[in-house]
């Protein structure tokens, strides 16, 4: 038997004032289109927003549906958006946050299981790393170097061979 240890090393900023001009920015972009969110149900409202390799920024929201698998998380939808408006344009950093209507937005939350997986094929597919700014409305902000990174072990293409 062998063991193996799967760990990254991400950084943490106290709050987004210690971010650089452009990475706050974009993390201001996001925090603001948490407004756009369609979240009867959850009350939960998440936003995104992407700097592309071309200089563009994109942004999205999550969309409830009463029939909640039918639901689109904002991380999918930014994704969706940026393959149409922009295709074979690699994004160079997300940001993303949220607006919990129900109790407080003050740490950051981490993209769910599909949306890492979107986030990794994406990566894969562009052949460039997603670097994700993730936080609340306030507080904390993490910086992840890949996107990837959130998902050790994955299923890719490479499996599908």
């Amino acid at each position: 038997m062998r063991e193996k240890e799967v760990r990254f090393v991400y950084e943490v900023f106290a709050s987004v004032k210690g971010l650089g001009a452009g990475d706050a920015a974009l993390m201001e972009k996001a925090r603001a289109v948490t407004a756009t969110a369609y979240a009867p149900y959850s009350h939960f409202q998440v936003g995104a927003a992407a700097l592309l390799q071309n200089g563009q920024v994109v942004q999205g929201s999550n969309q409830e549906n009463a029939s909640f698998p039918v639901g689109l998380c904002a991380e999918r939808v930014l994704l969706a958006a940026i393959s149409s408006l922009y295709p074979q344009v690699a994004i160079h950093t997300m940001a993303i946050s949220y607006h919990n209507l129900l109790g407080e937005s003050k740490h950051p939350i981490s993209p769910c299981g599909i949306c890492r997986q979107s986030l990794l094929e994406y990566e894969e597919r562009l052949g460039h790393p997603i670097r994700l700014l993730l936080s609340g409305m306030e507080g904390k902000v993490f910086v992840i170097p890949q996107a990837a990174l959130l998902l050790p072990l994955s299923f890719t293409s490479a499996d599908l061979k």
